[in-house]
């Protein structure tokens, strides 16, 4: 099939490469001349395990191209630009229906059947209410006849995009009618290596599936780490137990159901807040994600509680792991960087290093935080260290007789390594029993 991904970026980026990788005739597009040059010599414009790869294997069948109208020429349009977040939380489509707009004026003049699938997370409404209005007016067509939308979000993880593409949980497809859902439904069922369930439904219903599956996840992520508050107060206490043994119930489940420290990223937080929006806006209650993003924000607090229970005036504080989570450079939310502002405000000496992170977080948190080469480097230099995302490599620091107190958010430092008078705290026990022995 001949596809066009318009947006190259994080998501974009790859899924271009796995549709080509599938056999399909691939066209990046992307206003960004950088992000077309790169594909076009065969290099990937984003990081990301196994990109690189894919594309360097798809070259023959993958290039890219800063004309947005040329999506127009393909079978079928993914459209994963940006849709970011006003000054209330909900998204703005007004990238997404520019580009519908150059897409549509290519379909003008064109007389072949056309896919729109919009692959970015927007509220629920808008396919059938803005972006379906502006696809007719510019192309000139009615949606349902000679030319399909459909609306199919991605849930994957940054750092494993790739594989949660080629291996997803389920594919959500909604459409505007059987046709466009028809080609739609095969183009991803070519592209997957497993045999998902997919399921296909009305736009609308895609849209609020899509922003109501992270919700409900920041709520079980929110709800392990209030009980991981609870136990860092109760002698005897022990989140990790407690958790394990609540997961076990099929109605509740494992996945994100760990007491650690606040969840962030680019889609958890905002996607709950444009819940809440959208509650507002409808007229219903939004107590349920407004008390989920209270408790996120609390997260964070609370770290910086324990961490300054453990210093004096005057002393060092290390964080290790910047990046919102592994296998990513991106700090946004990221709860490192938050806690490195909260330290460095309340006066205290804050040293970071993240493995692909450092610099990102560097210019984020200004100049009165240190850079440091290494874990090591770090160690050395602080009272108290704090792991704050967990980097596998981590879990080898080279914990010295008389080294600084180690506060392990994520359970990652294994038991044999500590030895006293070497201090680790885990999260989620009381804070007096966190001790080796």
């Amino acid at each position: 099939m001949r596809v066009a991904v318009v947006g190259l970026g994080k998501l974009g980026a790859p899924l271009a490469a796995v549709l080509a990788s599938k056999g399909n005739d691939v066209v990046g597009v992307d206003v960004n001349e950088k992000a077309v040059e790169l594909v076009n010599s065969g290099r990937a414009p984003v990081e990301e395990p196994g990109l690189q790869e894919l594309i360097t294997a798809s070259r023959d069948r993958l290039s890219a191209t800063t004309e947005i109208s040329a999506g127009a020429d393909a079978d079928a349009s993914i459209l994963l630009v940006p849709t970011p977040s006003n000054e209330r939380g909900a998204f703005s489509n007004d990238y997404l229906l520019a580009a519908i707009e150059e897409i549509g004026r290519g379909l003008s003049d064109r007389s072949h059947y056309h896919v729109i699938v919009v692959g970015s997370t927007v509220m629920p409404g808008s396919c059938d209410g803005e972006i379906r209005a502006t696809l007719e007016r510019a192309s000139g067509r009615v949606v349902g006849e000679t030319v399909g939308l459909c609306y199919s979000p991605e849930f994957i993880a940054l750092g494993n995009v790739i594989r949660d593409m080629l291996e997803p949980d389920m594919v959500l497809l909604g459409t505007s009618d059987s046709h466009a859902g028809d080609i739609a439904e095969r183009l991803y069922r070519v592209m997957v290596d497993n045999d998902p369930p997919l399921r296909r439904m009305s736009l609308v219903n895609a849209e609020l599936t899509k922003i109501a599956v992270n919700t409900y996840v920041t709520m079980k992520i929110s709800y392990a780490n209030a009980l991981a508050d609870i136990c860092e107060r109760l002698p005897g206490a022990d989140v990790d137990v407690v958790t394990d043994a609540l997961g076990l119930d099929t109605r509740i489940g494992k996945k994100y159901l760990r007491g650690a420290i606040a969840y962030g990223g680019p889609c958890f937080p905002r996607d709950n807040k444009a819940f809440a929006t959208l509650t507002r806006d409808l007229g219903a209650e939004p107590l349920l994600a407004e008390a989920t993003d209270a408790v996120n924000v609390a997260q964070t607090d609370r770290l910086a509680r324990i961490v300054q229970s453990q210093l004096t005036d005057g002393g060092a504080v290390g964080i290790l792991g910047l990046s919102y989570k592994p296998d990513t450079s991106v700090i946004e939310e990221s709860a490192g960087v938050a806690l490195g502002r909260i330290l460095m405000q309340a006066g205290y000496n804050v040293h970071i290093y993240d493995p692909v992170a450092t610099d990102a977080a560097l210019a984020a948190l200004g100049d009165a935080a240190h850079g440091a080469a290494s874990a090591k480097d770090v160690l050395d230099q602080s009272d108290v260290v704090v792991i704050t995302t967990p980097w596998p490599e981590f879990a080898d620091l080279p914990l010295a007789d008389e080294g600084p107190v180690v506060i392990d958010c994520w359970g990652i430092v294994p038991t044999e390594r500590v030895q006293q008078p070497t201090t680790v705290i885990r999260l989620g026990r009381a804070l007096a029993e966190s001790r080796p022995g």
